[in-house]
């Protein structure tokens, strides 16, 4: 049984944009494969291409790694957070000092850190409700 056109799912909803921040390119890679099936991916290198990308695209969603050369992410994530203020902010460390902490509360408001190693199911899920957390905040300005 052929089914109508009518029947037919309409297109798909566009993806949410996410920007992925990590000078090691083999991880950047296993991020983009995880969340590439759920949202519009763009990935940089490093902060200052990560701040270019900022200027031309709306992204919901940041995830970006701590320690890179040219600019830590807990910078990148301050700054990103003065001109986007809605969209929600993820630190990637592979350690979290008690000072750090306090500043990606009081400077960064990241939505989360998530500590290395990365579990893949983990990143999906916080990328997912920090995306939720974006739509609220804009829902809770209008």
């Amino acid at each position: 049984m052929q089914s109508s056109p009518t029947n037919a799912p309409t297109h798909e909803q566009p993806k949410d944009a996410v920007l992925l921040v990590d000078d090691e390119q083999p991880l950047l890679d296993v991020f983009v494969a995880a969340l590439s099936p759920y949202f519009d991916v763009t990935t940089a290198n490093n902060a200052r291409d990560a701040d270019f990308l900022l200027q031309k695209k709306r992204f919901k969603v940041v995830v970006a790694d701590h320690l890179m050369p040219g600019g830590n992410g807990m910078n990148f994530l301050v700054r990103a957070r003065e001109d986007f203020p809605h969209m929600q902010r993820i630190l990637v460390t592979g350690f979290m000092k008690p000072e750090m902490l306090l500043r990606s509360v009081n400077e960064a408001a990241l939505f989360r850190y998530l500590l290395k190693p990365v579990a893949i199911s983990e990143l999906v899920r916080v990328v997912t409700d920090a995306a939720k957390a974006h739509d609220a905040s804009l829902a809770a300005k209008k």
